[in-house]
């Protein structure tokens, strides 16, 4: 007779929950049976909301306001039953738009728009990775930083402030994966393209034309990738940023 065990399920947490690439990663690692923390400014959706998943897995925090995270921190250990997180997906970003939705540039940014851009995009992440260090450290868990296509090179839709957070972004994986990785945490990042979500700027289809793949990635697509970020099949994998653009680049 085979010994049956009741291990408890893997624990995810996840900003920028409430659309897009948030959704689709919450349904890909519930399917497989982890139980997901989901993160956002806005309040739990209840009967709207896509994932079978109640608000006691949710909370709400802005993490343009450092106090606000570093609360959210202290939330998130008293959700922990055994003081392990498996994984933590930094998803959450902004892109501030100007006037009918236009580009915001260096020249037409202003300072404020830059130190929130900045605070939710760059420093929010770290905030939480190193606020819960010790239930990761304890979990050989993973981070996966979402970054983006526009933080290799300028993008025609994606503003000056966004685009330079998402760089940063980068450059901060590296300098985790090098710190966490002794802890046996490790850090990578996916760079998403021009991804199918309710956010896309008119224009797009033109971009799409340029795609090797000629069509748009799906939020599934970009799910799936950190879903491995985020298992044993990418053990040995650290400080990498995938890119997922359909070729856009090559």
């Amino acid at each position: 007779m085979v010994a049956v065990t009741n291990q408890p399920p893997r624990i995810m947490l996840l900003t920028g929950a409430s659309r897009g690439i948030g959704h689709a990663t919450v349904k890909r690692f519930s399917s497989a049976g982890w139980r997901v923390i989901t993160c956002s400014r806005q309040a739990f959706p209840g009967e709207q909301c896509p994932w079978a998943a109640g608000p006691e897995d949710h909370i709400q925090v802005d993490l343009g306001d450092p106090d606000d995270t570093l609360a959210a921190v202290e939330e998130i250990k008293n959700r922990l039953p055994n003081g392990e997180l498996h994984a933590l997906v930094n998803n959450a970003g902004i892109s501030p738009k100007g006037p009918n939705g236009s580009r915001l540039g260096t020249l037409d940014t202003d300072h404020t728009t830059w130190m929130q851009v900045l605070q939710v995009n760059f420093l929010a992440p770290i905030m939480l990775a190193r606020g819960l260090i010790t239930e990761l450290t304890k979990a050989q868990g993973s981070v996966v930083n979402v970054t983006s296509i526009a933080g290799s090179r300028v993008h025609p839709f994606a503003g000056a402030a966004y685009a330079t957070s998402k760089a940063a972004l980068a450059a901060l994986t590296r300098e985790m994966a090098a710190d966490f990785g002794p802890l046996g945490v490790r850090v990578n990042a996916i760079a998403p393209g021009e991804i199918d979500t309710a956010i896309l700027s008119p224009g797009t289809d033109k971009i799409v034309a340029q795609i090797p793949m000629r069509r748009l990635g799906t939020p599934d697509e970009v799910a799936k990738i950190i879903y491995v970020l985020c298992t044993e099949t990418s053990s040995y994998l650290n400080g990498a940023e995938i890119l997922i653009n359909g070729g856009q680049h090559v």
